[in-house]
């Protein structure tokens, strides 16, 4: 049984998350560290929680939107996710040859998401009826609504952690980057202003520009790779 202290941390990340609404800070979003799932099995450890939470709860949220739930119905996701791997934390073993820890979070978070569809229906819709009679409920109401499986979770997720792990690499590469070089790869790959007018604005050659795009994007490609061989 997890704590009233560890239930109440996850509720005030889980609010505090909400207020910051999704404007979420890239650094954020990278994949999990074998040495960061260790620092899970301490309840205690409330910065390798908040690093985690902070990673993962755009991630959880995004997904539980897109199925079809609200605001309110994916918080409850996220809070219930949390509150799963905090109590199967303590007991687990990663083990790729198993399986990566990604998929194992995927099924945490499918099986919350199915919880909050249960929600939604009164069990009363789900009488099966012969003639005039209540010949009885169906055992399981979430089989009639648009549910995790027929939305394929597994592509929803892996949609959503590429993109994170895409936005991880672009933020690393900006913050190691020569601050002007990125305005300028920026405006001509990222927003499509033309290579003529981002030469104008910084007074380059137009050479410049597509130089600066080749190198940054093969810098994000090389970043994705390395952050790819960290997850587990």
């Amino acid at each position: 049984m997890l704590s009233d202290g560890v239930r109440n941390l996850i509720a005030f990340m889980v609010e505090s998350a909400h207020q910051l609404s999704m404007a979420r800070s890239e650094d954020e979003l990278i994949p999990t560290r074998v040495s960061l799932l260790g620092r899970l099995k301490d309840w205690q450890d409330q910065a390798g929680w908040q690093e985690f939470f902070d990673t993962y709860w755009p991630l959880i949220y995004g997904v539980a939107r897109q199925s079809g739930l609200n605001d309110a119905e994916a918080q409850d996701v996220v809070q219930e996710t949390m509150s799963s791997v905090a109590k199967h934390m303590p007991r687990f073993v990663y083990n790729p040859a198993i399986g990566s820890f990604k998929t194992w979070l995927l099924n945490m978070t499918r099986w919350r998401i199915a919880d909050q569809m249960r929600k939604r229906v009164p069990v009363a819709e789900f009488s099966v009826r012969i003639g005039d009679s209540t010949a009885g409920i169906d055992a399981n109401p979430v089989d009639h609504l648009a549910d995790p499986a027929s939305l394929n979770l597994n592509a929803l997720w892996e949609t959503e952690w590429e993109e994170n792990l895409l936005t991880a690499a672009i933020a690393r590469v900006k913050r190691r980057s020569d601050p002007e070089k990125y305005q300028i790869f920026d405006l001509y790959a990222q927003k499509g202003l033309p290579a003529e007018k981002v030469a104008s604005i910084f007074g380059v050659s137009i050479d410049q520009v597509y130089l600066i795009k080749h190198r940054l994007t093969d810098a994000i490609k090389d970043e994705v790779r390395r952050l790819e061989k960290e997850m587990t």
